[in-house]
């Protein structure tokens, strides 16, 4: 597939991707959790994240005893980049291999260019959590949804970058959170939380009160798992007032899960829409909106002002 083919937003099949997407998922963990150990501590766990590049996913730069290296997922080549400041540059190919595979071989090149770091070799977020060094079980990679993944997180990434330029008040970096697999733009009004009560599989329980300890609006795209077989954008509050699900969103295709407590617009309803970046921003903004006008948040703080 050219770049030429990349001006719409492209169908995501969850048939024909999840395979690729559960590898992909292991993968970006490990890689997630090399910047997780060596980064210094950002709230709200921000040092963990990954970024969207015109390749595919990085690390960006990591300081390490006073070089820097950096991990590149690029879906154009279908290969895993190790950059080092005063190193070679090293490859990986990505293809179809297990993920013990994949991660002995990862940590033998850094080994190889002096890095040496431990993670905590296990899956977070997800279950089964099997160690990386004996998963055997994901070994999928198809170029085409590898690539077809990293063309929906473009699109969304452009979006939710605009979204983002309109708030002054704290708001996270655009980032692609390695647990669940979910492109996410949160907003901050700058108030306390109610301590968080946990709940994640194979999440520390003060992690996630560090990272919900203080009111956010959260909106994000997620690419669906074999329970729920189809990729979404959601937006939640927390803390969450009652009426908050009873707020009325867009587009009209948005939906409320008393379930999930949270908003969801489904990927498709957004792909085959003659206007995706409109639908998807008139979702992050009147979810936003739900959030603010539930919450007794401080608009004219917190928004840049005509």
């Amino acid at each position: 597939m050219s770049d030429k083919d990349n001006k719409e937003w492209p169908v995501l099949n969850f048939a024909e991707i999840q395979d690729t997407l559960a590898s992909l998922h292991q993968w970006i963990q490990i890689v997630g959790k090399i910047r997780l150990r060596t980064m210094p501590w950002q709230n709200h766990s921000w040092h963990a994240a990954l970024y969207i590049t015109a390749h595919g996913f990085s690390t960006h730069g990591i300081p390490y005893n006073g070089t820097v290296f950096q991990l590149d997922f690029d879906f154009k080549q279908h290969k895993l980049v190790i950059q080092s400041s005063d190193g070679e540059t090293l490859t990986m190919k990505l293809k179809p291999r297990t993920v013990a595979d994949f991660y002995n071989e990862l940590f033998n090149k850094l080994a190889s260019i002096g890095v040496d770091i431990k993670i905590h070799a296990s899956p977070n977020e997800m279950e089964p959590a099997i160690p990386f060094a004996e998963n055997i079980e994901n070994k999928s990679y198809d170029p085409k949804a590898a690539y077809v993944i990293w063309q929906a997180m473009l699109k969304v990434n452009g979006v939710f970058n605009h979204f983002r330029s309109e708030f002054i008040g704290k708001c996270s970096p655009i980032h692609l959170f390695w647990g669940a697999f979910d492109l996410a733009v949160t907003r901050f009004s700058g108030n306390p939380a109610p301590l968080h009560q946990g709940g994640v599989p194979n999440m520390p329980l003060e992690v996630m009160q560090e990272a919900y300890s203080q009111e956010v609006s959260s909106a994000g795209f997620w690419l669906g798992s074999k329970d729920s077989p189809m990729p979404v954008f959601y937006a939640y509050a927390y803390p969450s007032d009652e009426s908050f699900g009873a707020q009325k969103v867009l587009p009209t295709e948005a939906f409320y899960s008393a379930e999930m407590g949270e908003f969801f617009l489904k990927y498709e309803d957004v792909q085959q829409s003659s206007d995706p970046e409109k639908m998807v921003y008139d979702f992050l903004q009147s979810t936003y909106e739900a959030a603010v006008n539930t919450s007794d948040w401080n608009k004219t703080k917190l928004e840049k002002q005509s």
